[in-house]
């Protein structure tokens, strides 16, 4: 059943495509009624647009925050049009129906993104008006058409220049999505504002610092072909794309986008620094570099190991510019993610016809609470493991110091393992990794990987740096390092045994330091 539309509430703060969409509701004879700068908006592209003070007969007050909270508002929603006392309720009180209503909502998503927003901004981005209306409008759709995502104005709008209105199918469809989008904007407050309270009460000792409670809502953002395996149903949902745009390829995989982040998490512990570039194998760092040219930087890091790198992800922390473009096309890769690419970059890089290229438009990624699912209705939440050391906060441990050299390769691997599956081991230079063994059973056994894939690579292990994610809990593996030719030594220390490890060390004259946080990561 179509529904003819006569009247329509535009209240938006997303105002892209709005002129085009409000020009043919009004070509349509559809009478446009709109508040603050939509209005404005609405009316400086020449249209026809009441003020929705004028239709309700009360001004916008308190800022803004009292101005669609009306009966005449919400009266001209709700009410049923084939219920004949509800028809005399609202002529009497002078209510007119309102046929479509288009609202998106404040902002509060991209505020709460921004870097130390405070609570008092994120409380004032609660969108109180526009939420009512969706949802007003939404249960009322057999009447009344929704809009909460300007990618409907097109089909919304065809229909009802075609036929004057909307179909019943297409009105489910919006309402469907206005609660999908409510639910979502309301987890997204209760999850934020949870862990803000949270954090005041710890300040006084009086709550945990887990939030109390979970709300995981995000819409759909596509189907993908399959899972991890093509026997496994697989879709991706919420915010991906506001992190990271693909400018060319076939579309991502649930593999891919695991990898893809992975690689982002890792590179954006570099950001600031030298133009550095990571290689990733299955959420795994196999290789990473540094140096004044990313060309340099690639070479370095795909010298750690040329096996493993093809059909991997390829992470650089500066725009992807030509000689390096040149250089990574030399082999396969599924994926590379930079912040930007330069043009002639972009242009070699295109014409790998399937190669997807992505633009990371946020560095940092991983923020809040990370939630895994341990079954089908029960949840694992920690807190992102964001931790990271600088200088001063190594303890030296032995009777030599590490040198100026060994220093920056600890602090340049310890950015590289903690991204590494444990038990985690990586050999390093002051720039470069030079062997990496990861997901062992046993430390040693990771070392072992390390030293015979730097040998694969014809890579020294001579006065490098190993670095350790968790401690050693025997001196085994901080002699078999220093046996493959390693130097100096970073791990996070307190095992039962430190005094044997630090002996150990002392003997074969390696400097070692202790971080005192570790990194696993399952």
């Amino acid at each position: 059943m179509t529904q003819k539309i006569q009247r329509a509430l535009i209240s938006v703060s997303d105002k892209s495509g709005l002129v085009p969409f409000a020009k043919k509701l009004s070509e349509s004879g559809v009478a446009l009624i709109s508040t603050g700068g939509t209005a404005r908006a609405i009316r400086d592209a020449g249209l026809e647009v009441s003020d929705l003070s004028d239709y309700t007969g009360f001004p916008e007050m308190l800022d803004g925050r009292v101005k669609t909270l009306h009966p005449k508002v919400h009266g001209g929603l709700l009410y049923l049009r084939e219920n004949a006392a509800h028809c005399k309720t609202v002529q009497e009180h002078g209510i007119e129906a309102i046929d479509l209503v288009v609202v998106n909502l404040y902002p509060f998503e991209a505020t709460i993104a921004k870097p130390d927003v405070s609570l008092e901004e994120a409380i004032e981005n609660i969108d109180i008006g526009g939420p009512s209306m969706l949802r007003s409008a939404a249960k009322n759709h057999q009447s009344v058409t929704v809009i909460v995502d300007p990618a409907d104005y097109g089909q919304v709008g065809d229909q009802i220049s075609e036929e004057g209105g909307t179909t019943l199918e297409l009105r489910r469809a919006l309402a469907a999505k206005v609660y999908a989008r409510t639910a979502a904007y309301d987890a997204t407050i209760a999850n934020h504002l949870s862990l803000e309270f949270d954090k005041l009460a710890s300040e006084v000792g009086k709550a945990s610092p887990a939030p109390r409670t979970i709300h995981v809502q995000a819409a759909k953002v596509q189907d993908l072909r399959y899972g991890e395996n093509p026997h496994q149903a697989a879709a991706l949902y919420g915010r991906f794309n506001e992190y990271f745009q693909q400018l060319h390829g076939k579309a991502l995989s649930y593999n891919n986008i695991l990898d893809l982040t992975s690689a982002q998490s890792l590179i954006s512990e570099f950001e600031g620094l030298l133009p550095t570039l990571a290689i990733l194998k299955h959420t795994n760092p196999c290789g990473v570099g540094q140096s004044e040219q990313l060309a340099d930087a690639w070479e370095k890091a795909f010298a750690t190991d040329r096996q493993a790198p093809f059909g991997g992800i390829i992470a650089s922390n500066v725009a992807i510019d030509a000689p390096c473009a040149e250089a990574i096309a030399s082999i396969f890769s599924e994926v590379i993610v930079a912040p930007d690419f330069q043009p002639d970059a972009l242009a070699i890089l295109q014409k790998k016809k399937n190669l997807r290229l992505i633009k990371a438009r946020q560095t940092q990624i991983g923020s809040g609470w990370q939630v895994r699912a341990v079954g089908a209705d029960s949840y694992l939440a920690q807190a992102f493991d964001q931790k990271m050391v600088s200088e001063g906060d190594l303890k030296v441990v032995t009777q030599r110091s590490p040198s100026d050299d060994e220093l920056k390769a600890m602090l340049f691997g310890w950015r590289v393992v903690k991204h590494l599956k444990s038990n985690a081991i990586v050999y390093t230079g002051k720039d470069r990794t030079l062997g990496v063994g990861a997901g062992q059973m046993s430390r040693v056994d990771s070392s072992r990987i390390a030293v015979w894939k730097a040998g694969e690579a014809d890579l020294s292990l001579k006065g490098s740096v190993v670095c350790s994610d968790a401690f050693f809990p025997f001196a085994d593996g901080l002699i078999a390092a220093a046996e493959a030719g390693a130097t100096a030594a970073i791990q996070p220390g307190g095992s039962m045994r430190d005094e044997e490890v630090i002996a150990a060390a002392n003997e074969r004259g390696v400097a070692m330091v202790f971080t005192g946080n570790r990194h696993f990561r399952h």
